[in-house]
Order: structure tokens, then C-alpha cells, then sequence
């Protein structure tokens, strides 16, 4: 959309009018030093490239990691189905979620700062709450992840004795940690490395499937459910699988600082890199999702979920092919990696802003980079003791993409939209409706799973 055709809500009139909304009193004295930093702070981490890479490998991890195991468990039409639904349902969910940060007239705000500023500090702490619940777990998700694929790649493929868990998830996920606590410009770059070798081996296992296709048992399979009833439940572990949102409130963020804080030029750019995002998200996983289902059937998936593993680290050790044996372990670290960064940036946006909220005279005292490390530390502890224990992921997927991702970027936005000034024009749009309808029967289906499971 050129200059010329922007909506009259981008005049300076309602900038204003919407700016009015924004209550300082809302935010506490650490907010507004971080705000201050965000608005003069170094240039911009990433560029149009860079960002749609970094958001592609913040999603791209549970796709492919997790989403076979499920997705094709419940028969061919419903994955059909979901495979034509999942390209619209991630790219207009994704962009309104960051429209809360790219459409604000106030510049420098991250998402739980937004909210907070309009709605005031009890919805805002509320809102953050719910963001954490949606973007910690994830890491601890990985952490197992990581954990379970090391140790089946040790034992399996380079035949080595069983190492202790304590030890390898301590070096696992503290190396993922420690590279992320290095920075952003860092982790982003990383991020770029590991990516684009991931896009290319992902399409070679893929490719390499194909030759083991059996769509006539896949079509005769049978699930226990019908097929509305399958699409359904495949929705909740869809939209955990694709969530990139753990980067797209920082993303939004240098988006806005690249474009100086214009707001038509900042929702522009953002909708580009999202809907490049979305459609190499889809095409990529989708296709791996489909390759995966055809060549290992419902019983393969069914192991693999038993062991607590990625589909790739079942591939790798189900087949005699030294290529599989060697490809998959190392594509699954790959994505885990780059998911786990990722939703480290979503992580540590949120627990600051809690401790800020919380113990605002605490927050005061230290620095953003020394909360930065004291988040990370906790993140370190934390997900090495949830990798020890080693619960089920896919019951965690479903609770986390489910309940929380699906109520803060399909639901929440909407909810926003419809009280604030700043966007009233977004609220009555048939992608906000869509996205926000979705949300509520995606929340439907996994309560109503949780009640009957």
C-alpha cells in the first residue's frame, strides 16, 4: 500500500488522539528507563532477510520436530484440511499480534508495555503472566528436546555408552544459554547460520522420503475420530508448531527503530517480513509434515511418540540408511536450537517485565543487562531440571499452543483492538475476526480435550 492510499487513521490528528490514551502512570520507573534505552539505543539488530530467517527458525523447531508425530496421527483429510488452513491461520494470527507494537503511535514500547500503558498495571500484569505461561514452557519444552535427541544420537548413532542426564542436560542447554547471553546481535547471526544448512537438509530428508510414500495405507488408515473431529484436535498443536511470537514483539521493536518511528512504513515492513515468514514456514514444514506421515505410517508415529522423541531422532534410528542416521539428529539440534533462542528473547521480555512489576524497587537498583543475566541464569537452572525429569512434550505442547499462544495471538489482539483509540480501525477487520474466532474454538477444543482425556 503507497503513502497515498493509507487509511486517514494514520493522520496526525488521530496520532495524536491515539497517543493520548498511552498512560505513563501505568508504567513503572523501570519501564520507562527501558523504553528510553529502546528508543536511543544501538541501531537496528537485523535486516528484512535476517529477521524473516530469525522468526523462520523461532517456528520452524516444533514443526518439524513434533507436529508428524501428531498431525498425522489423525488420518489424510484432516491433515488436508489443515494444510490448506494453516498458511492464512499463521500469517494474518502472527501480523495482528504484531500490530500491538508495529501500529502504536508511541514509539519504543514492547507488547507487555503497550498493553499496559492502555489498560492499566492489573491487566498488564495479567497479560504478562499469560505471555510468560505461553513462551517459558516452550524453552523448557526444548530443553528436554535437546536433551532426548543428544542422548539417543550418543547411544545410537555413534554407539557410545549412555551418558548421565544431569550432564547432558547441563551441557546442553547451558551452551544454548550462554550463546544467547552473549546478545542479540550474536544470537541473530547464529540464528542465520544454522538456518539456512536446516532449510536445505530439511528439504533433502524430505526428498528422501518420497521413494517410501505409501499414500494407499496412509488414506486407508482409519482414526478413532472423524474427520471434523480430528481436524480439530489437530488445531492446538498447529498453532504451537508454527508460533514464532516470542520474537515478533522485539522484531516489531527494531522494525520500528529502522523506520524512525513511522507507523504506516513500520506496519508495512512488518507485514512483509511476516508474510515471507509464513509462506516459507508452510511450505517447508508442511511438506516435511506430509513426508514424514506417508513414509512411516500411524504405527511409526506412535513409537516415536512413546519414546519422548522428535520424528527425526525416530527416522534416525529406525532406518539402516547412514545418511538418515546421520542427517536427522543433526537437523533436529539444528531447529531445536534456533526455536530455543528464539523464545529466549520471548522469555526474557516477559520475566523482566514481572520483576518489574512485582518488585518495581528491585528492578530499579539493576541495570537491563544485569537482568538480562539473572533471567538467563534462572532460564539455565530451571529448564536443566525439567530436562532431568523428562516429561511428555507433546501433553505440554498441547496445553501451551492450546491455551496460552492461542489466547495471546489469536484473542488477545482482538480484545485490544476493540478498546483502544489507536486501534479502533483494526478491530472490525475480517482477518482480526477470523484470527479471533479461531482463537476461541482453538481454546474450545483444548479444554474440551483436557476435560474428556
Amino acid at each position: 500500500m503507497s503513502n497515498t492510499e493509507l487509511p486517514e487513521q494514520h493522520s496526525e490528528e488521530h496520532l495524536e488522539l491515539s497517543r493520548a490514551e498511552f498512560d505513563r502512570e501505568n508504567l513503572s520507573d523501570a519501564d520507562i528507563e527501558q523504553i528510553r534505552e529502546q528508543r536511543e539505543g544501538k541501531e537496528p539488530d537485523g535486516s528484512f532477510m535476517r529477521w524473516v530467517i530469525t522468526l523462520f527458525g523461532t517456528g520452524v523447531g516444533a514443526g518439524i520436530l513434533f507436529l508428524p508425530i501428531n498431525a498425522g496421527s489423525f488420518g489424510f483429510w484432516p491433515l488436508v484440511i489443515a494444510t490448506l488452513l494453516i498458511g492464512p491461520m499463521v500469517f494474518l494470527s502472527h501480523r495482528t499480534y504484531a500490530r500491538i507494537v508495529s501500529a502504536s503511535p508511541v514509539k519504543g514500547l514492547d507488547v507487555l508495555q503497550v498493553i499496559t500503558a492502555l489498560t492499566g498495571r492489573k491487566r498488564g500484569f495479567a497479560s504478562a503472566v499469560l505471555y510468560w505461561l505461553g513462551i517459558y514452557p516452550t524453552v523448557l519444552i526444548y530443553a528436554i528436546s535437546i536433551t532426548n535427541t543428544l542422548d539417543s544420537f550418543i547411544v545410537n548413532q555413534l554407539g557410545g555408552a549412555q551418558v548421565s542426564r544431569w550432564l547432558l542436560a547441563l551441557v546442553a542447554v547451558g551452551v544454548m544459554t550462554g550463546a544467547y547471553a552473549f546478545g542479540k546481535k550474536l544470537t541473530l547471526w547464529l540464528a542465520n547460520a544454522l538456518v539456512y544448512p536446516l532449510i536445505i537438509a530439511l528439504a533433502a530428508v524430505s526428498l528422501y522420503l518420497v521413494p517410501s510414500w505409501d499414500f494407499a495405507g496412509f488414506r486407508s488408515y482409519e482414526s478413532s475420530y472423524p474427520v471434523w473431529q480430528g481436524l480439530l484436535l489437530i488445531l492446538p498443536v498447529l498453532v504451537f508448531s508454527f508460533s514464532h511470537m516470542a520474537a515478533l514483539s522485539q522484531f516489531a521493536l527494531d522494525t520500528q527503530k529502522k523506520m524512525d518511528g513511522d507507523v504506516a512504513a513500520t506496519e508495512r515492513e512488518v507485514s512483509k517480513v511476516e508474510l515471507v515468514t509464513a509462506i516459507l514456514l508452510v511450505a517447508f514444514t508442511m511438506f516435511f509434515v506430509w513426508s514424514c506421515s506417508l513414509a512411516l505410517g500411524a504405527d511409526g508415529m506412535d513409537a516415536a511418540r512413546e519414546q519422548n522423541v522428535p520424528v527425526l531422532s525416530y527416522l534416525a534410528n529406525e532406518t539402516d540408511a547412514p545418511f538418515m542416521a546421520w542427517m536427522s539428529p543433526i537437523i533436529a539440534m539444528c531447529a531445536i536450537i534456533t526455536s530455543y533462542f528464539g523464545h529466549l528473547l520471548g522469555t526474557e521480555e516477559g520475566t523482566a517485565y514481572l520483576v518489574r512489576s512485582v518488585a518495581p524497587d528491585v528492578a530499579a537498583r539493576f541495570s537491563t543487562s544485569t537482568l538480562r543475566w539473572a533471567v538467563n541464569i534462572f532460564v539455565l537452572v530451571t529448564a536443566v531440571l525439567v530436562a532431568v525429569l523428562n516429561p511428555s512434550i507433546l501433553d505440554m505442547i498441547s496445553v501451551v499452543g492450546g491455551i496460552f499462544v492461542a489466547f495471546l495471538v489469536y484473542i488477545m489482539p482482538a480484545l485490544l483492538f476493540a478498546k483502544a483509540t489507536a486501534f479502533k480501525h483494526y478491530a472490525r477487520r475480517p482477518d482480526t475476526i477470523f484470527v479471533f474466532v479461531l482463537g476461541l474454538v482453538i481454546m474450545g477444543v483444548t479444554v474440551w480435550g483436557m476435560i474428556a482425556g
